[in-house]
């Protein structure tokens, strides 16, 4: 039995297989070198996780309780992302509920040691990162795959929608890509058998297809997270918990880009952040761009009380 299959049994004082217990997991979020990356435990790559137990006075001081225990990793932002209770999620016969947070960290807490590692998201989900262009394995592993499982229905109407769900999706077709359906991807994928999770981690071929496997349901978890953090940098700025105290309008630009997978046009980038008075001038410079010194920055807190209902828009248009 791994850590994180002990760790999901640990203080449960349960015999019955019909018994229900809540586990509190954790999707941490750091940007790191301009890539996003994922806090894991264990060889097994799992997500940091613990039961619900008396003790914890909250949810959230609970999973901050088990996330600081298994990996040394203060929790700064944190927010509730959904809850999970399929049946049989981790695979021992009895109903766990997962309760999941979206939890961010800055780079510089960011760190690997012996209890963490940080991983590139884009290693279990190699299809949304299209900063260099539209990923090969689109159209030359997924779209003939899924293409092929569609045919594989048995009658007409389940072979068009399948390739219709495939196509929205993935923007197959000259469709438009939509970076905030990470979940509805990898849950096609997982119906088509082209994840390893969905083969019992048994198939290196659907690993080698479509990225690194996670343990149980967790790449199902962390799909959810990246869907939810493409959607908010949108309206809330929750992008700056993801930010050093000073950056440049570069950085913000490369972080956001790294989280949406996508490049953005630099000046519209610009000229949005500087409408909506999201930051303001430190009056200090950087050499660090490579080219002539570019100012440096910090995020306005004001601007949480200022547009607490309305929000606060990224430009996430294209480049």
């Amino acid at each position: 039995m791994d850590d994180h299959a002990k760790g999901i049994r640990k203080g449960t004082g349960v015999s019955n297989a019909n018994d229900i217990k809540a586990d509190l997991i954790a999707v941490v979020v750091a940007v790191n070198d301009h890539e996003p990356r994922v806090l894991t435990i264990g060889r097994a790559n799992a997500l940091p996780s613990g039961p619900f137990e008396l003790g914890h006075r909250s949810l959230q001081s609970g999973l901050r309780s088990w996330v600081e225990e298994q990996t040394g990793q203060p929790l700064g932002y944190i927010e509730q992302l959904y809850t999970f209770a399929d049946r049989d999620r981790v695979g021992t016969g009895q109903r766990v509920i997962s309760i999941s947070y979206l939890a961010l960290t800055r780079e510089e807490e960011a760190t690997q040691s012996d209890r963490r590692r940080w991983e590139r998201w884009y290693d279990y989900f190699p299809w949304e990162d299209h900063r260099s262009g539209t990923p090969s394995i689109l159209s030359k592993v997924l779209r003939p795959r899924l293409l092929k499982w569609a045919d594989s229905a048995g009658d007409n109407e389940t072979r068009r929608e399948r390739r219709q769900r495939s196509a929205v999706a993935f923007g197959f077709d000259d469709g438009t890509w939509n970076e905030e359906l990470t979940l509805q991807r990898y849950e096609l994928l997982y119906e088509a058998a082209m994840v390893g999770e969905a083969t019992g981690g048994q198939s290196s071929a659907a690993r080698s297809v479509a990225g690194e496997s996670m343990i149980a349901d967790h790449r199902r978890i962390l799909a959810t997270g990246i869907a939810r953090l493409r959607s908010k940098i949108k309206y809330r700025p929750v992008v700056f918990e993801l930010m050093p105290p000073v950056f440049s309008l570069l950085q913000l630009q490369r972080t956001v880009e790294a989280l949406a997978g996508r490049l953005l046009h630099k000046p519209n980038f610009r000229r949005l952040i500087e409408q909506q008075e999201l930051v303001e001038q430190t009056g200090e410079t950087t050499a660090d761009t490579g080219g002539r010194p570019a100012k440096l920055y910090r995020f306005r807190h004001a601007v949480l009380d200022e547009r607490a209902v309305a929000g606060t828009k990224l430009p996430l248009t294209r480049a």
